[in-house]
Formats: C-alpha cells, structure tokens, sequence
C-alpha cells in the first residue's frame, strides 16, 4: 500500500475460553470505515472435552460477522435461531436495538479433538439506523462471489467492489475482500476501493515501497484509493474498509454506539437481564466492571 498510515501487529486478548489476535480498535485508531472491531480467533487446537463456550451475551448498535477458516461454532440467539456455522460461510447478525446470543462447540465435536480458526468483527451501524430491530442471516460458502484475476483468487464476503455486490445485507458502504495468491505480483486496487481501508496478512508477505510485511500484521491507509502492494505466491490476505460515518462510535464491552446515554441504558438492561432471552440457555456473561473493549 503505497501511502501507509499505520502498521499494527495483532494483540493478545483474552475472551475467556482462549487468547484471540485482537486487530482493530487500536489506540491510535479506533475503527477503519466502519469497522470498529477484529479479532482472529485461533488456530488453536482443542482436546476432546475441551470446547469454546461463549454465554449469551448482548449487542447493541452494530452488526456482527463471523467468519471461520477451519472448525465449526453453534451459534444460538434470541430471535430462535440455532444454526452451525462451518468455514467460508458467514453469520450476519444485526444487533440495533438489541440481541443476545451464545457461540459453543457444536455437540458433535465436544468429545473429539478439533481446531478452530477464524474472523469475528463487528460492523457499526449507521446513526439513523442504530435503534433497528434486530436480524440475523446465515450465507453459505458457495453463495459468496468469487473470481480472479492475474493468478489471485478473489473473494468478496461482504458489501460492493466494482459492481460485484455480496449477498450479505450490509448497511453502509464497505467491502471485505479475501486474497490468495497464485504467484508473485503487484496488486493495483487503485480508484477500485473507497474510504478508508485495512491490510490484514493472515499467511504470506506483503510488500510496499521496499518494505516487507508478514503474518499477523494489518496496515491501514485512510485513503484506498491509492492501494498498491506487491504479494508472494501462497499468501492470504483480507482487505477491509469502507466510508468512515461522520460521528463518532463508542465502545463499551459488546455495545456499540454514537450515543454514551444508549450504551448506558444498554448496561442497566443487561444487569436486570431485560434484553431477549436465548431459548434453550440459562447461563450468560456478566456485565463486567472494566471490560477489555474499551471505549
């Protein structure tokens, strides 16, 4: 990317059952378009009676996407619905005004060894639609768009790139953007991306202006239209972005919102559990006291 605003390494955190690579917010950048969070979630491999147990647990104010390169996840919320997501398909839920849900080990896998792999990131919703009611929308692999040109195969898993549209109902302008590499070449993207925009190199390296780039690293730029980038055969890269909202978005544990009144009324809802209840669960995740994402 030859004009790189900030070169992040992925930061450990903690989300209870094992250490994520936390991606975005950073404190010299708290969202990229509208992009306000990351995490890559393993690989971690797990032994048999040893499970990703998330509680129901609520969102405010964002929409929420999910998106496994290996393993499996059962995902259960409020609006009823239980469903298992597998690698390259996409969870879309839609918090607005309120949702809750709980992600565990599918029952199949509980007692056997297994790995998982993946992107959770959350999405901020436009102002005027933060108080929408919540939905959620399962898109299957096979449904994604896919092509390639000049030997990198090219995944849109969600929002607009040329006039390519992803089935997954996005809310504001943005793209994410799988990579793979085929061979060695330069990547020219420009007047092809909009907004702001983020480099994540999952596998492979990456090169800008003489300097080399790997693993665990995202680089962001605050104008893409000017993304250019040289890609070594075999790498696996992941481009997000979008148009930046003009307000500002706060962050307090899992609510997002432009108002500081909505997240605290969102905090006092929650400690007297009146958000929606996830049918079948009867645990759920405490408010905490000083939660890791801040605002």
């Amino acid at each position: 990317m030859s004009n790189i605003d900030y070169i992040f390494e992925e930061k450990a955190a903690d989300i209870g059952n094992f250490l994520v690579g936390r991606l975005l917010p950073f404190r010299q950048k708290r969202n990229i378009g509208p992009f306000v969070f990351i995490d890559h979630m393993g690989p971690k491999k797990l032994q048999a009676g040893e499970n990703l147990d998330v509680a129901p647990h609520p969102h405010i104010g964002l929409s929420t996407l999910t998106f496994l390169f290996e393993g499996a996840i059962q995902h259960k919320d409020s609006l009823g619905n239980d469903l298992m997501i597998e690698p390259g398909a996409v969870n879309w839920m839609t918090a607005g005004n309120g949702v809750v849900h709980s992600e565990r080990t599918p029952n199949h896998l509980r007692n056997v060894e297994k790995s998982v792999h993946g992107l959770q990131i959350w999405i901020a919703l436009p102002k005027h639609l933060e108080d929408i009611d919540p939905s959620f929308v399962h898109v299957e692999a096979n449904e994604l768009p896919t092509w390639t040109e000049n030997a990198v195969d090219f995944k849109l898993i969600a929002g607009e790139f040329d006039d390519i549209k992803s089935p997954v109902p996005v809310y504001s302008k943005l793209y994410m953007i799988e990579l793979k590499a085929n061979a060695d070449q330069t990547i020219n993207l420009h007047d092809r991306l909009y907004g702001e925009s983020g480099l994540y190199i999952l596998e492979g390296e990456v090169s800008s202006n003489g300097n080399a780039f790997g693993p665990k690293q995202i680089l962001i730029t605050k104008d893409a239209h000017l993304c250019t980038f040289d890609i070594k055969a075999g790498s696996t890269l992941y481009l997000f972005g979008g148009e930046p909202f003009e307000e500002e978005h706060f962050i307090f544990w899992n609510f997002v919102s432009s108002s500081r009144e909505t997240i605290d009324e969102a905090k006092e809802r929650w400690i007297k559990q009146e958000f929606p209840k996830v049918p079948g669960e009867t645990e759920f995740v405490p408010l905490p006291q000083n939660p890791l994402k801040k605002d």
